[in-house]
């Protein structure tokens, strides 16, 4: 398998010049291509900082994260945009969709930013609803989506420009237990059928059950990891 992330002893530390704070605390992390991987843990434990740090929306203090084995730690700003436009995918707890844009629109946005032909953007955008059956709601505005549609919509558009991964923090935390459920259908089947990857930042029991990997953090360190065989999870090195 291909190694998409690599993270090597990775810190994000606050409060440096009085009592440093370990947001993340020297964190070594591989995620190969097609893995659907949770990471877990109580609030505060650094979850949702190291999904950032993954996703080039911060950098370490400390350490170089890998992704596809370009170091985006040594970017610039303005290299770190482009990067994540072309090969990231993110999935927010609070959808994140342009409210004045319609359901398809959002979806296309990226490739519009990317500069994708109409032809292709059509296709792709047609192709993404049918998976997240969603067709007959194109072109109807976030306000007029239900929550759990609207989540679709995010994994959509997170998907579209094909990326490397999905980076997902918190994505069914707004969610009732029907809409969740699809969502992780969805998905779930995505990862199957076209080997997305997908990294997960969740408390939810949800997530976890159907993640095939665990990664659980507690004051910023992997305290542990656990990969699934068949439907059990089994311990392994840290």
């Amino acid at each position: 398998m291909d190694t998409v992330i690599d993270a090597h002893d990775v810190s994000k530390i606050y409060n440096r010049e009085t009592i440093p704070v370990y947001a993340v605390n020297n964190v070594h992390l591989h995620i190969e291509k097609g893995e659907f991987t949770a990471l877990v843990g109580p609030s505060g434990s650094g979850k949702t900082t190291l999904l950032n740090l993954i996703g080039g929306l911060d950098k370490p203090d400390n350490g170089n994260v890998f992704i596809n084995d370009l170091d985006i730690t040594k970017l610039s700003a303005n290299e770190l945009i482009d990067f994540r436009l072309k090969n990231i995918g993110f999935v927010f707890q609070s959808f994140n969709l342009i409210p004045v844009l319609t359901a398809k629109e959002n979806v296309e946005f990226i490739m519009l930013l990317q500069g994708v032909k109409k032809s292709i953007r059509d296709a792709r955008v047609k192709q993404l609803f049918r998976q997240i059956e969603m067709d007959d709601k194109v072109d109807i505005r976030p306000a007029q989506l239900s929550g759990g549609q609207q989540q679709r919509v995010a994994v959509a558009r997170a998907l579209a420009s094909k990326p490397k991964f999905v980076l997902a923090d918190e994505p069914t935390a707004n969610l009732d237990s029907k809409s969740a459920s699809n969502l992780l259908d969805i998905m779930a089947k995505l990862n199957k059928e076209e080997h997305i990857t997908f990294l997960f930042s969740t408390h939810d029991q949800r997530v976890i059950e159907r993640a095939r990997r665990v990664i659980t953090l507690v004051d910023g360190r992997i305290v542990s990891d656990t990969a699934a065989v068949s439907t059990k999870h089994e311990k392994v090195d840290v």
